[in-house]
């Protein structure tokens, strides 16, 4: 037994050494080969580095920083609801990354997959919608805007909002807003889910998936549509351009995109103790996702059924498994009138 322990450890060394000095080699080919196309080389580079910035620590060392104050939230929290989760058991923490602005999407998710009651009711579970904001950006709206938020909220009882100008650039301040307010207020919901305002979720196949999680006690999870090797842009005409001086790695380590993924409570947990290390300043909310888990050694799993930011085809044959689709706004009610139509779980 000890033979063969020894051997396999063996191999393991071998075939590790194997990757390193094959990406060695590839970087070095790269590095001298110039008359290739910069996007081509960009994409073999990034998956080059794949496995170092997947396997070691240089890349958060070089984004680490000095450790927030505990408990002290950076922006203070303009509407808020500490007791949203007390003494209750919660099978979901739902956040909903929303604009101030964008008062139909939130009442068209409040009457489909977002609905707490139906969830309750009709799927035997627990979940917590809450919607993420920042202030309005305008300042010819803002304060008419505020205004009507907090006539919402009252209404509601369902939006958190911080401080901080609600932008694009900001994204990963509300990130930081998700994940403080959960430790702080609900850390012991089973799991966390992050989402956009434009997209469909399969309520009654997520909650049945969740709850199979649950009876395992599923640890360390992390579910979505995963990129893997993905480079930074560089171009600058992009509103996803990185510099070298914010992110200088040639790929960031994998992720899921922010449309749409779940994690387990005990990820959730460390992913705030990780991103009171980092450097926020990188503002692709899903790529600092990333960086956090990373950090604390989570791996995220590819899920088919998570569409990311793809658009799932319509048909009604899909509903069987599916978990989320992208890019709906308009036609959101009729996608739940058939998700929670039992005739078409029959066909």
């Amino acid at each position: 037994m000890d033979v063969r322990m020894f051997v396999s450890g063996r191999r393991v060394k071998k075939w590790q050494f194997i990757q390193l000095f094959a990406t060695c080699f590839v970087l070095s080919l790269m590095f001298f080969w110039i008359p290739i196309d910069n996007h081509i080389v960009s994409h073999m580079k990034s998956y080059s580095y794949r496995y170092l910035i997947n396997s070691y620590n240089f890349v958060n060392d070089s984004l680490s920083l000095k450790r927030s104050e505990e408990g002290v939230p950076r922006y203070q929290y303009l509407i808020n609801h500490e007791d949203k989760c007390q003494m209750q058991d919660v099978l979901l923490l739902l956040f909903v990354k929303t604009a101030p602005e964008n008062y139909n999407r939130r009442s068209a998710i409040r009457k489909t997959w977002g609905n707490e009651k139906y969830v309750c009711s009709q799927l035997n579970a627990n979940i917590k919608t809450l919607f993420v904001l920042g202030t309005p950006s305008d300042p010819l709206i803002r304060e008419r805007l505020q205004k009507r938020l907090v006539w919402e909220d009252k209404m509601y009882n369902d939006i958190i909002q911080q401080d901080f100008a609600d932008s694009f650039y900001n994204l990963t301040l509300k990130f930081l807003l998700q994940f403080s307010w959960a430790n702080r207020f609900c850390p012991h919901a089973k799991f966390l889910m992050t989402a956009d305002d434009d997209i469909f979720i399969h309520m009654p196949n997520l909650i049945e998936y969740l709850q199979s999680l649950e009876r395992i006690g599923v640890q360390d999870f992390w579910v979505g549509r995963v990129h893997r090797g993905a480079p930074p842009v560089r171009d600058k005409r992009s509103k996803y351009y990185v510099s070298y001086e914010m992110y200088q790695w040639p790929a960031y380590p994998d992720y899921t995109a922010g449309a749409a993924y779940v994690i387990s409570g005990d990820v959730a947990a460390k992913v705030y103790e990780a991103s009171q290390t980092l450097n926020s300043s990188l503002y692709i909310d899903d790529v600092f996702m990333g960086l956090c888990a990373n950090k604390i050694g989570i791996v995220p799993q590819y899920h088919v059924f998570f569409s990311g930011e793809g658009k799932t085809p319509y048909h009604p044959c899909i509903y069987e498994k599916m978990m989320t689709s992208h890019g709906h706004v308009e036609d959101l009610q009729d996608l739940w009138t058939d998700a929670t139509d039992p005739k078409i779980g029959l066909t």
